[in-house]
């Protein structure tokens, strides 16, 4: 069973590790890394931005949220590809809707480089929609929104249905 948590320091290498496993693929594509493999993830621990997914006692994905003005944004969401194909991914990012009604917001966003065909395919599957299309720190970036539906209060459930 897997749980989801505040990352601890004694997480850092392996989170480095799944970042680097996740997101070495692209480096020939990109023809750099990818923003991910140059953040600071003790930087993001220390603001409470990072959080991990824990399977067994062993960190097997991570999830880095961002509060903006009008949506709460997922800067990172990794799994550990000797762990993909389980749903964690899809669990991550339930996880992310939770945090951003929790924190009062009714929209998330994420962007993704525009090389990376598969993730774009994904998050459209998951209904994202894609807003623009900009470059950014060096960085050609796709970013995409989710509104959340409302919740009914006793329920918990979208009322909608």
């Amino acid at each position: 069973m897997s749980r989801l948590r505040p990352a601890l320091s004694e997480d850092l290498p392996r989170v480095r590790a799944i970042v680097e496993a996740a997101y070495s693929p692209y480096l020939v594509r990109m023809g750099q890394p990818p923003q991910p493999m140059l953040d600071d993830y003790a930087a993001r621990l220390a603001a409470g931005e990072l959080q991990v997914l824990e399977e067994d006692g062993r960190v097997i994905g991570l999830l880095v949220l961002l509060a903006r003005p009008d949506s709460l944004l997922i800067h990172n969401v990794a799994v550990d590809p000797a762990a993909k194909g389980k749903g964690h991914g899809r669990t991550l990012m339930i996880a992310a809707e939770a945090a951003a009604r929790d924190r009062g917001y009714r929209r998330l966003t994420l962007y993704t480089h525009i090389t990376m065909t598969e993730n774009q395919a994904i998050y459209r599957h998951y209904g994202w929609r894609e807003e623009a299309r900009i470059e950014e720190g060096g960085f050609q970036r796709i970013y995409f929104a989710k509104d959340l539906p409302s919740l009914d209060h006793e329920t918990g459930q979208d009322p909608k249905g």
